[in-house]
Parts: structure tokens; C-alpha cells; sequence
């Protein structure tokens, strides 16, 4: 299945959900997003961990390879009256000096990489002591949930999808930065309900791998008819309250 969320740039800025707030805290707590620090967010897309970081106080490079991704993101950094840095890159060449970053981050992509060149690059571009966070922040299919049917939408329009199930949870992430060489190595979850409108989930998943980023534009319109019949007929009542996990790994480079 070839994916390019560039197909979906302005549906994914509008009706993504970005990392709550609460993640931004805890990241905090283990030393990434201090005041001051200069951040590396790979894949960045829209932006949503690189402009939090920004907000915070961080200088702020985000990289992605996508040019109509990087637009939706400069725009909502524009409106929002912070600064970060956003330019064409892949995660496995950053293009950062050697030891010139304090930390790297990575929203809802590290899938998406060569994990192993990404894992050794980030090991590359970090000070001593410098920290990666790989971050997810997924939707939670139930028995009978909305996520679970519109999960099952997707599939009969998409059969090569091959994303639906999911737990939120990747502790196979946690062997490729080990085999790069990083220490001290901590996960932690939690979850949130984000709601959502029938509008807004409709568009949210316009914004996912398995429609708007895959497939042509008028099985596109041919899936959005059918999750509008489903979601008033299934689940009238509005917002919806759809169950998310947000799951992350936090590592260090070693000490000099």
C-alpha cells in the first residue's frame, strides 16, 4: 500500500487531533521540552509535537519528507505567533551536525522509518545525554465501538490496510534504539477520550493511511458517504467520545 499524507495535508491539520497537553508535562519530567533546549521532531507533519515544544520554550527544528505536510504546518505555526524551523528531510538523514541536538522526537511516524538507520541518525545528532522520544497517540478499538466499525469501513474499502486493531502499545521500538547504543530506557501509557464530531471524525479519517493517504480520490468520496450512513445510523449522539492511548519511549544517548 503506497501512503502520502501529503494527498490528505489539509484534512490532517484540520481534524487530527494533536498530543494533548498532559504529554508535553510528562515528557518534561524526563528532561525533554526544558526551556531553552533545542529540539529535533522527526516527521513532523502538521507540526503538532514541534509547535508544542515551541510554545514551551524550545527551539525547534521539525523535519518531514513532505512539502504539502511542512505548508499546513508553517500556516498553523504562523497563526499560533510561535517559531520553529520547518524543512524537507527524512529522519534517517537529518542533515544535523554531530552531537547538536539536546533532544529528538518522534509523533506518531517511527513506524513509518527505517527504524534502524533513524534510531543510529538520532543517536548521531544528539549531544551526550541527549534524549529521543518516540510518541503515539492512537485510537483504541473496542467491541462495538466506533473505532471498531469505522475500522471495518476501512478495510472492505481498502483491503491492503493493515492498520486496524491496534493496542497503542510498540515495545518492539524499544530494541531499535537499544541496538543503536541508548541507556536508560523507560515507556509509559495512558489514555484520554478526545470527542469528536460526525464531521470532524469523518474528516479524521479522511486524514489516515488507510483513505485519503492511499487510495484515489473518488473511492475517497465513496468511503466518506458510507462512514456518514454508518455514523447516523450507529452512533447518532454527538461529540463522540472516542478512546485514545497515548503511549511514549523515552531514551538517552550515553554520557561522554
Amino acid at each position: 500500500m503506497r501512503v502520502d499524507f501529503g494527498n490528505t495535508a489539509q484534512d490532517y491539520a484540520t481534524h487530527r487531533a494533536g498530543f494533548p497537553d498532559s504529554l508535553f508535562e510528562r515528557l518534561r519530567a524526563f528532561g525533554v521540552g526544558k526551556p531553552g533546549q533545542y529540539v529535533l521532531d522527526l516527521g513532523t507533519g502538521t507540526g503538532t509535537l514541534a509547535r508544542g515544544f515551541a510554545t514551551r520554550g524550545c527551539r525547534v527544528t521539525g523535519i518531514d519528507p513532505s512539502e504539502q505536510m511542512l505548508e499546513q504546518a508553517r500556516l498553523m505555526a504562523g497563526r499560533e505567533g510561535i517559531q520553529v524551523e520547518f524543512r524537507v528531510a527524512r529522519a534517517e538523514e537529518t542533515g544535523l551536525a554531530p552531537m547538536s541536538a539536546d533532544a529528538a522526537t518522534a509523533g506518531q511516524c517511527w513506524h513509518w522509518f527505517d527504524r534502524a538507520r533513524a534510531a543510529t541518525e538520532c543517536r548521531r545528532v544528539l549531544n551526550p545525554s541527549g534524549a529521543l522520544a518516540i510518541c503515539h497517540f492512537d485510537w483504541i478499538p473496542t467491541t462495538g465501538n466506533v473505532v471498531a466499525a469505522t475500522e471495518a469501513l476501512i478495510v472492505e474499502h481498502n483491503p491492503a490496510w493493515a492498520f486496524g486493531g491496534g493496542n497503542g502499545m510498540y515495545p518492539q521500538w524499544a530494541r531499535d534504539v537499544a541496538d543503536a547504543g541508548f541507556e536508560d530506557i523507560e515507556t509509559f501509557s495512558y489514555d484520554v477520550d478526545v470527542p469528536y464530531t460526525h464531521e470532524a471524525w469523518r474528516g479524521r479519517i479522511r486524514a489516515s493511511a488507510g483513505v485519503a493517504a492511499s487510495l484515489p480520490p473518488d473511492a475517497v468520496d465513496a468511503f466518506d458517504g458510507e462512514l456518514a450512513l454508518l455514523l447516523a445510523a450507529s452512533f447518532a449522539g454527538e461529540p463522540l467520545a472516542v478512546p485514545h492511548r497515548v503511549w511514549a519511549l523515552v531514551c538517552r544517548t550515553p554520557p561522554e
